[in-house]
């Protein structure tokens, strides 16, 4: 069955991109030798990493409406990392809500337009 292996994020401000991150969810980044691209290191264990790349194009529009495969992070407390994002200059795209008997999901923007998932579980979630 096919899986998600790697992901990367398009910034317009990889510095930026990168401290947002870094902030929100205790990431590392590394660049690749002396390449426009870092390397980032989500965790240890089950999960994937990923890449940021400067974006190849114009930064997306507030209206844009979403053209790719959000990712979805799984989080210990939806609501201290939706205050996280909002601390570290991101914003919510989509509030928190509820998937009956598997958990909350909310879709934050970070500091480059980037949608991405929070998912917390939580099987009494009505």
């Amino acid at each position: 069955m096919p899986r998600p292996v790697h992901f990367e994020i398009h910034a317009s401000d990889p510095e930026r991109a990168i401290t947002f991150y870094t902030t929100v969810f205790g990431w590392a980044f590394e660049q690749w030798a002396d390449q426009p691209y870092w390397l980032v290191r989500t965790g240890e264990g089950v999960g994937i990493d990923g890449g940021l790349v400067p974006r190849r194009g114009p930064e997306p529009g507030p209206d844009t409406p979403m053209a790719a495969f959000p990712v979805t992070i799984d989080v210990a407390d939806v609501d201290a990392t939706i205050n996280a994002i909002e601390n570290a200059g991101g914003t919510m795209a989509v509030p928190k809500g509820a998937i009956p008997a598997v958990g909350w999901l909310a879709y934050g923007t970070d500091t480059e337009g980037n949608v991405f998932g929070l998912m917390q579980p939580d099987p009494g979630a009505r």
